[in-house]
């Protein structure tokens, strides 16, 4: 089968699974988590700041787990602020138009509710429940569902499907372009570079890089935000009007995509909520599996602190990329990826652009790709018992090395596969124990008053 073939078959499943099922299961789980836990993401909105800035002796103090629940939401951070969020949504705005940048609002916002509800199963059956070698995380609190006996394996799987794509592939895709339009060297050169920096993290250095990758994390969210900010002063008399065309896209049957395409309401919403699901990654599974590894002493605070992790890549980074594109007036260029967010970015700083944005990309890029190190793992783990991490380590390099040099829509197409299937197993939890959710969130209210 050729690559072309594959990738038509791969983009086959992806719209048969993202149509209106999912994205209905997904806005409908989303919302009843938001009412059911009494609107949480706003009620403890600035709480969840105050756990960031201030963090507890508890958050910040490791337990019996592998990081601390401060860890765990650095490292949440550093995977939600990945290529998903600059390359992402360049790819959204190309494919779906403006209006997508408004169904990944929504998504992000019934996502932060999506997130409290995820890390809360992956820690509160911590010292209670374990399924082999996991003792927190999805696979824990997805082995107490019906269907016990596969849910778990099946989730693993996908898991691991979704490490090799998003946590590598797509992130080294990303750097890749990025460098090789910056630097105007050939992608061969950068695919090295990538697999002998994932060698040094496999062979012993992921401590000292993690140790890198929290530190550079606040900075390089922090070098974006001043870069953005500066590019929508530049155009303030285009933000209103490119507001009010991403509100009035959303709901137009006759919005054209940024490659001068016609899309319907459904593709935009499908394209919006995806791109924003990879992004900031709620309802995957991922930001549970890092606090699953916590040994957490109190899963409502910790699932709190968790929530402030997806408004930051969803309505801070990947909004500020949409709005930058879209007020820059380049959304419409033919250009996709990491290229029209360089594009946008080139109409205030010239070619400092694209190097503001290589950089912010090859940041965000390496730190997904030192925390999916820990991650892909810790599910290799569960479904090896520990044997064979040797070849995890070849396959993990390979595809760094390869993914490089791959087109982009394939991993795209595969990415948004797996996502759904991934989604739709956490959406079932979730749902099904939203009332213990509600009832624990209850009792801590009532004890903080």
């Amino acid at each position: 089968m050729s690559l072309a073939n594959l990738n038509l078959a791969v983009v086959s499943c992806r719209d048969v699974l993202w149509g209106w099922p999912l994205l209905a299961s997904f806005l409908a789980v989303g919302t009843a988590a938001t009412f059911f836990l009494y609107f949480v993401q706003i009620r403890y909105f600035f709480t969840s700041w105050k756990m960031v800035f201030a963090p507890s002796k508890s958050e910040t103090t490791k337990g019996k787990g592998d990081l601390s629940p401060f860890q765990a939401f650095l490292n949440a951070l550093a995977t939600g602020t990945g290529n998903g969020s600059v390359a992402g949504i360049g790819c959204a705005i190309y494919a779906g138009g403006p209006g997508a940048a408004f169904w990944m609002l929504v998504a992000g916002l019934v996502g932060m509710a999506l997130r409290y509800g995820e890390v809360f199963l992956s820690t509160i059956f911590i010292g209670k429940h374990t399924f082999g070698e996991a003792k927190g995380g999805p696979i824990v609190y997805l082995s107490q569902l019906p269907g016990r006996s596969f849910m778990p394996y099946l989730f693993a799987v996908f898991m691991l499907f979704y490490c090799f794509t998003s946590g590598n592939a797509m992130q080294a895709n990303s750097i890749g372009v990025g460098l090789a339009n910056v630097l105007g060297v050939d992608k061969v050169y950068i695919a090295f570079g990538l697999l002998f920096f994932v060698m040094y993290v496999l062979l012993g250095g992921a401590q000292r890089v993690l140790k890198i990758s929290d530190w550079l994390t606040p900075i390089k969210v922090g070098v974006f935000i001043v870069a953005a900010f500066f590019l929508l002063i530049f155009h303030y008399a285009a933000i209103i009007p490119s507001v009010i065309l991403i509100f009035t896209s959303a709901f137009s049957t006759k919005a054209v995509a940024g490659g001068a395409m016609g899309v319907s309401i459904q593709q935009m919403v499908r394209i919006g909520t995806a791109r924003s699901i990879n992004a900031h990654e709620a309802g995957l599974g991922i930001a549970g599996i890092l606090f699953g590894s916590t040994g957490s002493k109190d899963p409502v605070q910790d699932s709190i602190m968790s929530m402030l992790s997806v408004f930051i890549s969803n309505f801070i980074v990947c909004f500020g990329v949409a709005l930058s594109i879209v007020a820059s007036g380049v959304w419409d260029s033919g250009q996709t990826s990491i290229l029209l967010t360089s594009a946008a970015f080139e109409t205030v700083y010239g070619i400092y652009g694209s190097w503001i944005i290589t950089f912010v990309s090859a940041s965000f890029g390496l730190g997904v790709l030192v925390a999916f190190v820990f991650i892909t793992a810790e599910i290799w783990e569960f479904l090896t018992g520990g044997r064979a991490m040797w070849l995890l380590g070849i396959i993990y390099c390979a595809i760094t090395f390869f993914g490089t040099l791959a087109t982009i829509e394939i991993i795209w197409n595969t990415n948004d596969l797996v996502n759904g299937t991934l989604l739709l197993m956490n959406l079932y939890a979730i749902a099904w124990f939203m009332p213990m959710i509600r009832r624990e969130l209850l009792k801590y209210m009532i004890k903080s008053k």
